[in-house]
């Protein structure tokens, strides 16, 4: 690879340009200096969105057998230098070398999936005479992509997520500027290398690095953009649905995911499970498991096997293989869920183990008695804390698991396939995973929630599906 971890060049339109002012890009597990990025200008984000249309007509045109043979070099140039691009992931984010492996080896699924769909993007005939004034016509829909798409990613998986705006915009022929999160822009960067490996005409992609009231706002309100792709929190999607304007908007918008489980439930499967969905990148994960609804007959049991189970987290150094668990993306994120955690201790909440920060570092922490109306009951913790709560009837389970304002995913416990079902109809999410923690997604799946968890859809083929929009053709036959 070509990159240098001190100072690094972003991505405008093909080519690599410095600029004089930087952003430092720091590890939190001990602040030290990884690298320095350009800190853009609006003016370096509006001339990557100038340079998008042209882009744009290019990518368009590009024959679809072209489009999949750069996914899949960019794909395979990931494979190769997948030590490099973990190790990045490990070294600017939270992720330990472990997890921080299986990004990287998901991000060239990503690519590879990309790739296979390019050539699904299809429409269909319509039959015309189906009313009596469409009689001697014939015709059909194709679909076409929308121009520029604007992304905006999070620090919580720094490469596969942006693979996941980048290459389905490719597939589907159109150009995208990505601003990615400003903890964790070195990831990005380095995939654009592997776009531009992979000979990527310019102007269909750039990565701008930078602060996001500065050039985020640009791109989500420049009219030129013809859709924003965004993964954070809640409160930026908001603020995006009401700035962005008439464009198409994809936002994953978070979670505050439960579990259910049964009384017949495996705990052998059930606990394990929990444990790792729950602190899996220190908790900075969408769909981690935050609150888990447990059957009373059940209960103690449960829980004094997955405190015990939790106790055995080490956390550590982000590169040493034995590391279970590393820091959050910095001490004020630390900061912030030890707050949220003496908040629900002070209002009657019970510790059952952790709750201790050094630094950026905050301990797996398990909670029960923790009230529904506080800030961790209602709120998405993003942190590697969970609540147990136990229940009397299914109904109760359902109601409680339903209470929040998000709907991303759930999870159930369970081998009763019957009451599964009942289950799966009454749980107000974008997916139920039975006997398996909220914590899961494969990356062709549609992924995405209801209520405040966001609009739209991911997932590579559904993603491309959000990207282009129908257009019709018909012929009046003589």
């Amino acid at each position: 690879m070509k990159v240098d971890l001190k100072r690094q060049k972003m991505f405008v339109a093909g080519d690599w340009v410095e600029r004089e002012r930087v952003l430092e890009v720091r590890n939190p597990e001990d602040d030290d200096l990884i690298a320095v990025v350009p800190r853009a200008s609006r003016k370096d984000m509006e001339e990557a969105v100038e340079l998008a249309k042209k882009g744009a007509q290019v990518s368009a045109h590009l024959p679809v057998y072209k489009r999949m043979n750069i996914l899949n070099k960019a794909a395979d140039y990931v494979e190769t230098h997948k030590e490099t691009y973990a190790k990045t992931i490990a070294l600017e984010g939270s992720k330990t070398i472990t997890e921080a492996r299986k990004e990287a080896g998901r991000c060239v699924e990503t690519l590879r999936l990309s790739a296979e769909e390019a050539r699904r993007v299809t429409g269909e005939t319509i039959p015309f005479d189906q009313s009596e004034g469409g009689v001697g016509r014939f015709g059909y829909y194709e679909r076409v992509p929308l121009g520029i798409i604007g992304a905006i990613t999070p620090f919580n998986d720094p490469l596969n997520l942006v693979a996941h705006k980048i290459g389905p915009a490719i597939a589907s022929g159109n150009a995208i500027v990505v601003k990615p999160a400003t903890a964790t822009p070195l990831s990005a960067l380095f995939l654009a290398e592997a776009f531009d490996y992979a000979e990527l005409p310019k102007g269909i992609l750039s990565v701008i690095t930078g602060i996001g009231s500065e050039v985020g706002q640009v791109l989500m309100t420049h009219p030129d953009v013809r859709m924003i792709s965004f993964t954070g929190g809640m409160e930026a999607g908001l603020k995006i649905a009401n700035q962005a304007g008439l464009k198409k908007k994809s936002m994953e918008l978070g979670s505050n995911s439960p579990v259910i489980v049964l009384e017949d439930a495996s705990l052998e499967e059930a606990i394990p499970s929990c444990v790792s969905g729950a602190f899996w990148a220190a908790g900075q994960n969408c769909i981690g498991v935050q609150r888990i609804y447990i059957d009373q007959s059940i209960y103690k049991e449960f829980k004094d096997q997955f405190v015990k189970e939790t106790k055995q987290y080490r956390l550590g150094p982000k590169l040493d293989e034995s590391t279970s668990m590393g820091p959050l993306i910095n001490e004020k994120e630390a900061k912030r869920v030890a707050f949220m955690v003496e908040d629900a201790e002070r209002t009657g909440a019970t510790i059952l183990t952790g709750g201790k920060r050094d630094g950026a570092f905050y301990e797996p922490t398990v909670l029960e008695n923790v009230p529904e109306d506080c800030h961790l009951g209602r709120e998405e913790v993003f942190g590697p804390v969970v609540l147990l709560y136990s229940y009397q009837t299914l109904t109760e389970a359902i109601e409680k698991a339903n209470q929040t304002d998000y709907g991303l995913q759930a999870g159930l416990f369970t081998k009763d396939l019957h009451r599964a079902f009942t289950l799966i109809k009454q749980l107000h999410v974008g997916g139920v995973m039975i006997n398996d923690s909220t914590d899961f997604r494969i990356d062709g799946m549609p992924f995405g929630g209801t209520k405040q968890s966001g609009v739209g859809r991911e997932g590579v083929k559904f993603s491309i599906h959000e990207m282009t929009e129908e257009k019709v053709i018909c012929f009046k036959l003589a």
